[in-house]
């Protein structure tokens, strides 16, 4: 097996990554920007999975190397650590060609706004090729108030918890999508909307029964799934250790092997441990909340594009992203790009 060496700052760190051809493979995760269902109107606009496979030993080196860098007296380090400005040096060494994340680690980010109205068409009318069309139709020629308000609405319809609202999910949405139609007539999609308030319907009616086993509106599961898709490239068979979560319960865990198995990946379960204890989490995490700020600045259009180009190779082609132009951005090449 190939010898890899690391020299950084005052230390070697010697170790021999296998092929992944035989055996199970181990990646370590954890996520950045989860605001529960709340994806339109939460503290982020981007939701990010960080993975990375590699030693125990090895990553404990590197974290002892971030905090020998960083020299704070912070217990705890996450990402916004590395995001300041007086550690862009520590911040450009991790993400570097030569770096310890390169070739074993990977981002999976998803765009929260997109995946609202991904799983909003996908509900209504079972034709999730139509989502990007409405997304970008929506963005460009609603207005941004207008668009706002859909968003929202949709947000309000899918998830579970309606807060005491006054006016019912339902009737706020396609209320909304009235709206839409008065301001814009003749789009089909909008049309379309309209005419499927039965399955919206029935949708809520299932809520009454009992909260679903996958919700809907929670991109981590399906995060967990498209990482161990990337990891498993090669027929490898994957082991996935997460940062504690109380999504990850036994039922969900069941289902992400479920997903697994239809697609013909190699999942071989998941387990559950705490950062203090594994440093590998500690660089997941360093990695997640990275990619979920620079991604985020991308998408608005103040993005550094030295940083963005350092981000870009970790970056998961299968990411849920609807905005064309940070799309591109955050694409390694033209392929990546389209299927981003």
């Amino acid at each position: 097996m190939l010898v890899v060496t690391h020299r950084t700052g005052g230390f070697s760190v010697t170790w021999k990554p296998g092929d992944g051809a035989r055996g199970t493979l181990e990646v370590v995760c954890d996520e950045s920007g989860s605001d529960g269902e709340n994806l339109t109107g939460g503290n982020t606009d981007v939701f990010a999975h960080g993975s990375v496979s590699m030693p125990t030993e090895v990553a404990a080196a590197y974290v002892q190397e971030v905090r020998d860098r960083i020299r704070s007296p912070a217990t705890e380090y996450k990402a916004n650590h590395l995001l300041r400005e007086k550690h862009r040096d520590v911040l450009e060494w991790l993400l570097s060609p030569s770096g310890p994340l390169d070739g074993h680690a990977h981002v999976h980010l998803t765009e929260k706004a997109y995946f609202v109205v991904d799983r909003t068409v996908d509900l209504l009318l079972g034709d999730e090729a139509e989502a990007l069309a409405l997304y970008r139709l929506g963005r460009r020629e609603f207005g941004e108030e207008r668009w706002r308000d859909f968003l929202d609405a949709a947000n309000r319809l899918l998830r579970v918890r309606v807060n005491g609202e006054a006016e019912g999910p339902v009737d706020g949405f396609f209320r909304t999508v009235d709206d839409l139609r008065r301001a814009h007539p003749g789009r089909e999609i909008l049309e379309r909307l309209a005419a499927a308030r039965p399955r919206a319907d029935a949708y809520r009616a299932r809520l009454l029964e009992g909260p679903p086993v996958i919700p809907v509106l929670n991109p981590l599961l399906p995060a967990i799934v498209h990482t161990v898709a990337h990891w498993s490239t090669g027929g490898r068979t994957v082991r996935v250790v997460h940062d504690r979560q109380n999504m990850l319960t036994e039922q969900r865990i069941a289902w992400i092997e479920e997903q697994a198995a239809r697609a013909g990946i190699g999942f071989a379960g998941l387990e559950l441990a705490q950062a203090r204890w594994d440093p590998r989490i500690l660089l997941a995490d360093f990695l997640a909340g990275i990619a979920r700020k620079l991604a985020s600045d991308e998408l608005n259009g103040r993005a550094d594009p030295a940083l963005i180009a350092l981000l870009r190779p970790f970056v998961g082609t299968t990411s849920v992203w609807g905005d064309a132009r940070s799309r591109a951005s955050l694409a390694e090449n033209a392929e990546s790009a389209a299927a981003l």
